[in-house]
């Protein structure tokens, strides 16, 4: 089958149950976002209103539990990537340890409880980029740990198309990878929740490749979702992964499909949107809403939440790994929930969506939003740590390979990260193997998954750094490419991380030892990236020279918006990015003599 192939809609999901709003005995009512501007009648706080003596009162809360980018954090996150920052009421902060799929079904089991309409959605990027506990077996282990977690529904994400089409298709149908066959004697079935993606087209049919939209129903009443993803894709996926396929607008095609369900009788609709905005605060609990609705977050979502037909009550979004509770005006001026719950599963957001039987709409003054914390003190839930013992035991013997050792933290965060100098300087050493002439290596900032931690995951020691960490930091199995630029294509390339399609977010690439420059975020657009002080080994960039790179097979393709690393002469390609990095930690640390952390002051940084 070809990329191009249509996915088939998913069998109808074996349906389970419900239940509704946060208890108290849940964790950390966050983020708290309100629509109750204006006061309903009595009944709205009946749960069905006389239902215990057969009878439905006018309005229904639903309760709509979601997260995001989860990414197939299946064991909680290590470092900073398993933490949340909490402001405390006397502006005082602290980081939470958060996050793991057996913590996140007890808080999710735990906020069900007592509320029989309940809905459990996500904003996509479930699967891609994974540990290796998930990423190793193609992300069947959380397809199912999704499925145990109850999922309903969820849009697609970009990295639901690192693999392809077809292979997202096998997630959602079920069936043994086609090259590497069934991992257990157990065949794949697949994802018991529908994957949604409206605006993800077929190229030679037209038609989305997976199911646009889904209804929930329960005694009458009816929610609809509509999953889209970001039109963007193409630019942050490999070329392989989204051949054949085109990506349409995210607030036309919501818009398009709110009218359908509209049509079918719907008309409480909730966006799950894979696009995502830049809260003003690193604190989960921060208001979102102060001073004014929405005056703490920024970026695409914004401008999205703003032109999305008002037939849609609420959006559920991601991408960015933020996390916001927010109230955005819709086009016709009122007040709409637009919610995100970070990533990795360290948070979820409850969302009280109160539902008017008599117009079959959302009473949107009266929506409630939280984000909560997937804390870890509470008690484990068995039927995820049996499905983790089950694949942790088919991961071992390839994940707990020592490849290396640090002596101190490598972390992945800033412009310029110390995992980022590592993976270049890897990078241009491999480059060096495949041909001596290697000047220099780029990374592309959003390659890098994970930092790789001091303390030790499991039973290998302290600053021991295994396959498997080493696969959580790169997990994408991009090739390692050569190409010869000329210095003014160089220079080029770097002023594309700051211009362009990247102006606005702009992706500063990694660099390997060697090559210095200034970035003077006080100038706009190209001229951030400062000409007369690009260096490679002290020396300035000759424009008329040809300089020979190494980069990953994304960036090679044009990925990211750099679009003159698309254009390399004399291409030679290499092994998988891991391996490089493998052999560059074995090769320059040992027990004795463990690698020390990379000081990231490559790049100077004006502000």
């Amino acid at each position: 089958m070809s990329a191009t192939t249509s996915v088939h809609p998913p069998r109808d999901p074996r349906r389970r149950r419900r239940t509704t709003r946060l208890l108290a005995v849940a964790v950390g009512a966050l983020t708290v976002g309100s629509l109750a501007a204006a006061a309903l009648p009595a009944s709205a706080g009946e749960k069905g209103g006389g239902h215990g003596h057969g009878q439905q009162g006018r309005y229904q809360d639903v309760q709509l539990l979601s997260f995001n980018d989860l990414h197939g954090n299946l064991e909680p996150p290590a470092g900073s990537s398993g933490r949340v920052t909490e402001t405390h009421d006397d502006g005082t902060t602290e980081t939470v340890d958060a996050g793991g799929v057996e913590y996140l079904a007890t808080h999710l089991r735990q906020a069900r409880k007592g509320n029989p309409y309940s809905i459990t959605a996500a904003g996509g990027d479930m699967v891609g980029a994974s540990p290796l506990i998930s990423g190793l077996f193609h992300d069947e282990p959380t397809i199912e740990a999704l499925n145990k977690l109850d999922l309903d529904v969820t849009s697609v994400g970009n990295h639901e198309f690192d693999e392809g089409a077809v292979e997202l298709a096998r997630l959602q149908n079920g069936g043994c990878h086609p090259t590497d066959g069934c991992y257990t004697d157990k065949e794949f079935k697949g994802a018991d929740f529908p994957y949604l993606a409206a605006n993800v087209l077929d190229e030679k049919t037209g038609k989305p490749v997976l199911a646009p939209y889904w209804v929930w129903k329960k005694n009458g009443v009816k929610v609809g979702f509509i999953g889209v993803t970001l039109e963007g894709t193409p630019g942050i996926v490999s070329a392989e992964g989204v051949k054949g396929l085109a990506f349409k607008d995210e607030v036309e095609t919501i818009n398009k499909y709110a009218k359908v369900l509209e049509r079918q009788g719907v008309k409480s609709i909730v966006a799950l949107v894979h696009e995502g905005g830049y809260p003003a605060s690193s604190s989960y609990n921060y208001d979102c809403d102060a001073p004014g609705a929405g005056d703490g977050v920024s970026g695409p979502i914004v401008d999205i939440a703003k032109n999305v037909t008002p037939q849609v009550d609420a959006l559920v979004t991601g991408h960015t790994h933020n996390a916001y509770v927010c109230t955005i005006d819709d086009p016709a001026g009122n007040p709409r929930m637009v919610t995100s719950a970070a990533s990795f599963g360290r948070l979820y957001t409850d969302t009280t969506l109160t539902y008017d039987r008599r117009t079959g709409d959302i009473a949107r003054t009266a929506v409630k939003s939280a984000n909560h914390v997937v804390t870890r003190d509470v008690a484990k839930a068995p039927d995820l740590t049996s499905l983790i013992g089950k694949w942790n035991a088919l991961a071992a013997p390839i994940g707990n390979r020592a490849i290396g050792y640090i002596s101190g933290d490598i972390g992945s965060t800033g412009t310029e990260s110390p995992m980022g100098d590592l993976i270049a300087d890897a990078q241009l050493a491999y480059g060096k193997e495949l041909d001596p002439e290697t000047d220099l290596a780029l990374m592309n900032p959003g390659g890098i998954r994970a930092s790789l931690t001091y303390a030790a995951s499991g039973a290998e020691g302290d600053g021991v750094v295994t396959y498997a960490e080493g696969f959580t930091v790169q997990p994408f199995a991009n090739t390692v490419n050569l190409q010869d630029f000329t210095g003014a294509q160089l220079i080029q390339v770097l002023k594309e991380q700051v211009s362009g399609s990247n102006e606005a977010a702009p992706k500063i690439l990694q660099v390997s030892d060697g090559l210095t420059y200034t970035l003077d975020l006080t100038r706009t657009g190209a001229d951030r990236v400062v000409t007369d002080s690009i260096r490679l080994g002290g020396a300035a960039i000759d424009p008329a020279a040809t300089y020979r790179v190494a980069t990953n097979s994304f960036l090679a393709g044009g990925g990211d918006g750099f679009t003159t690393l698309g254009q390399g002469t004399g291409d030679v390609v290499g092994a998988d990015d891991l391996t490089a990095l493998e052999q560059y930690l074995t090769a320059n640390s040992s027990a004795s003599a463990p690698l020390a952390p990379p000081a990231a002051d490559r790049i100077t940084i004006v502000r």
